[in-house]
């Protein structure tokens, strides 16, 4: 059985940082991409970024604009995603999620397994 657990989520002023884990586990083989979206109250399911499986290529949200960077310790299925320069509107639930997504990496059907989620609440 596949499981993400997602952990580092919490309350942070305006301007601040966070750094989001993801640890995976069951996953039958290494060659799964890996990335983390974001749901607001309200608001659809949105991609952030995805690192690929052999950590070669990263992919981000334009919105992004370099505040967010995405890493990944292949020997251990991790994923980590640091959080800078921090807004309200950034504030969401942010999943993970594993997947061999080929170039569609921002869709969410393109991935096979996701975690429940961290919440990331950022006051101004």
């Amino acid at each position: 059985q596949v499981e993400l657990v997602e952990s580092g989520g919490g309350l942070v002023q305006t301007g601040g940082s966070l750094r989001l884990s993801c640890t995976a586990s069951g996953l039958t083989s290494s060659r799964y991409a890996m990335g983390w979206f974001r749901q607001a109250p309200g608001k659809e399911r949105e991609f952030v970024a995805t690192i690929s499986w052999n950590v070669r290529n990263t992919y981000y949200a334009d919105w992004v604009k370099g505040r967010f960077t995405i890493s990944r310790d292949g020997a251990s299925n991790t994923v980590y995603l640091a959080l800078n320069s921090l807004k309200p509107e950034d504030t969401a639930i942010y999943c993970c999620a594993a997947g061999r997504p080929g170039a569609q990496v921002g869709l969410t059907t393109a991935y096979d397994y996701w975690g429940r989620g961290t919440q990331v609440t950022v006051s101004s």
